[in-house]
């Protein structure tokens, strides 16, 4: 079987498995009396704004540690939670440097490629 049909097939199983997420959700939703359903309404109401509230501080406090962490350079560790500092990445002109490879035969030495991957996305 091809990589296309295995695909396709996968497509498949994913619409089977949120399919089955929504009639189990139909009959939650269909045995939750009325009364309920709206005080479970009401309820998001009443913390829908103190939680979005909190999700806006928690990116501005995200936001400054990192600026602070870049500023300084260093990893920060907290009791829970540490923010990593990562140099920059070094990239490299390959076309360039396949060039200069026929010119100076010991840069093909210098030269490693990675394993390939593959990851599975929606399209």
């Amino acid at each position: 079987m091809d990589a296309k049909t295995m695909l396709d097939e996968l497509t498949e199983l994913m619409a089977q498995r949120d399919l089955w997420r929504m009639r189990k959700q139909e009959v939650v939703d269909s045995i939750i009396p009325p009364e309920v359903k709206q005080y479970l309404v009401d309820l998001d109401a009443e913390y829908d704004g103190t939680f979005a509230e909190i999700e806006r501080q928690i990116a501005a406090q995200e936001q400054i540690i990192k600026e602070r962490v870049l500023a300084e350079g260093t990893t920060a560790k907290g009791a829970n939670l540490m923010a990593v500092f990562s140099k920059g990445r070094v990239s490299w002109d390959s076309k360039k440097l396949d060039g200069m490879m026929a010119i100076i035969p010991g840069l093909e030495k210098a030269r490693s490629v990675g394993a390939p991957s593959v990851s599975i996305r929606k399209i």
